[in-house]
């Protein structure tokens, strides 16, 4: 049976298997950890009636969605070189067998995705825009925040998701080093700037 799934007729499917399996590993590890990276301000204008056909509708992580139509494209692709071979003598050729896989196997995932949104209902109270940070607070994990001169700082979203941004002081003199924690006052793209809690603004508030 292995021997089989190294054969060119099958190796798509193999392939699929085995980067289903990585980013399953990835989202297991990952889970309940919160996002490495935030970018809340990429804009896809794409109909949303081919997103909610294709199952993504609403807020259904990527990764899972992903790992469903490999999931989908590995059992049918492999099933239908089975039959084929038992009612042929032979499968199809790789390119011929992975169209038809991908064919069935997008209406096919559509149905799963749309279960999987209904049964973890926490996809859609628990994302987050960039701009919904602001006004948290913030704890640099490395090195000094100076204008010009970014750092590495932790955030908790209201979800207790965890968040990583960098971060430069708002006043233009001011200084947030490692272990300081700081109120995110505002933003420009991906950088935040914030006031250390021992501000006077802060303390005026």
């Amino acid at each position: 049976m292995i021997a089989q799934l190294l054969t060119p007729a099958y190796l798509p499917f193999t392939f699929s298997f085995v980067l289903m399996l990585g980013i399953g590993l990835i989202e297991a590890i990952g889970f309940g950890l919160g996002h490495l990276d935030l970018d809340g301000d990429a804009n896809v204008d794409t109909d949303a009636g081919l997103l909610a056909w294709l199952g993504l509708g609403g807020e259904m992580p990527i990764l899972i969605w992903l790992t469903s139509l490999l999931a989908c494209f590995t059992i049918v692709g492999s099933a239908l070189q089975q039959g084929v071979t038992a009612a042929a003598g032979a499968p199809l050729s790789w390119p011929a067998a992975s169209g038809a896989a991908l064919v069935i196997g997008l209406p096919l995932n559509t149905l799963v995705a749309n279960m999987l949104a209904r049964v973890m209902p926490g996809f859609e109270t628990t994302a987050i825009t960039t701009d919904d940070l602001l006004r948290s607070r913030g704890t640099i994990l490395e090195g000094t925040a100076r204008r010009g001169s970014p750092a590495r700082a932790k955030v908790i979203d209201r979800h207790g998701q965890a968040h990583f941004v960098m971060v430069e002081p708002h006043d233009d003199a001011g200084a947030l080093a490692s272990g300081e924690t700081a109120l995110l006052v505002r933003r420009d793209g991906k950088l935040f700037y914030a006031l250390p809690d021992t501000s006077a603004l802060l303390q005026s508030i």
